[in-house]
């Protein structure tokens, strides 16, 4: 390995705001069951399928309509 190395002509990651970050997060398991039933059915992860819902809903820019009866 070298002992120094020129980053001078480097170019920055295009992919960095894709990166995704490791959170913790409370879902409940009727919700968790649903995913892991349609990963079943089409073969993607069921944290892809949560992670691909949540930037759909962010991408459309949905609000949450919630009533309380």
């Amino acid at each position: 390995m070298r002992e120094e190395y020129d980053f001078t002509g480097a170019v920055k990651n295009p992919y960095a705001k894709k990166l995704k970050k490791q959170i913790t997060i409370n879902i409940d398991s009727d919700t968790v069951d649903f995913f892991r039933r349609q990963a079943a059915d089409s073969g993607i992860p069921y944290q892809t399928l949560i992670n691909l819902y949540l930037t759909d809903c962010a991408a459309q820019n949905r609000k949450l309509s919630i009533s309380w009866q």
